[in-house]
């Protein structure tokens, strides 16, 4: 199944956003206690597998890799299987390389994440209870369920589920549906907090054989 190739860096930033700088705002007592374990964390380091559903044809694919975190608005996203791509975000510009196909995306960040709503998560200027409807689900898989419904929806994010682990404190589940449906389902595990993690991890040089085209998207 081919997926829009946006979705997965676009999903890749809501979700991290999400991870360190929403929950706080949700205002009870489970994410008091999740405010005060996400306030103190500065890096991360996580597995993750994506799970990107067609509401036209029910056909799924999943993809496995690798996200690193670090305040404020660094992220490294590799994905390792089955293809393989690399995603650096370092405040101000976006690189998305494709090693297979030897091309590399350079985006700054206002052309590459066009959704004003992205925009605010990757910059930590969102307001959750401002800019969402919260509504709590109950457990699923022994998880805290909380939907998330943003009052202006944008093609890309009508609709949202995160799942926290009550003991924790910690998300370990994300859901996005678009404007068609889709689904983008992202789980955590192996996940290690206030990590040292190396400047080069936010760096990119593109490989001299490689094709860099900048901003595709104009």
């Amino acid at each position: 199944m081919k997926q829009p190739v946006r979705w997965s860096r676009m999903f890749v930033v809501i979700a991290i956003a999400v991870l360190l700088w929403t929950i706080p705002a949700l205002g009870s007592e489970l994410t008091r206690g999740i405010q005060e374990k996400y306030q103190s964390i500065q890096s991360l380091k996580t597995d993750f597998v994506q799970k990107l559903t067609n509401a036209s044809s029910g056909e799924t694919e999943e993809r496995y890799g690798r996200i690193y975190f670090r305040k404020p608005g660094h992220i490294r996203w590799e994905e390792k299987r089955p293809g393989q791509e690399l995603l650096i975000v370092d405040g101000e510009v976006a690189w998305d390389y494709f090693p297979d196909e030897g091309i590399a995306y350079k985006h700054g960040l206002e052309e590459k994440f066009e959704s004003q709503t992205m925009l605010k998560f990757i910059t930590g200027d969102v307001d959750l209870a401002g800019d969402f409807r919260i509504e709590r689900q109950g457990k699923e898989q022994g998880w805290a369920k909380i939907k998330l419904i943003p009052k202006k929806p944008e093609p890309s994010l009508v609709l949202a589920y995160i799942w926290v682990d009550e003991d924790s404190f910690l998300l370990r589940q994300i859901l996005l549906v678009d404007f068609f449906g889709n689904g983008n389902q992202l789980s955590f595990s192996n996940l290690e907090l206030n990590v040292a993690l190396d400047d080069n991890l936010f760096e990119f040089t593109p490989p001299e054989d490689v094709i860099v085209r900048e901003n595709p998207d104009r």
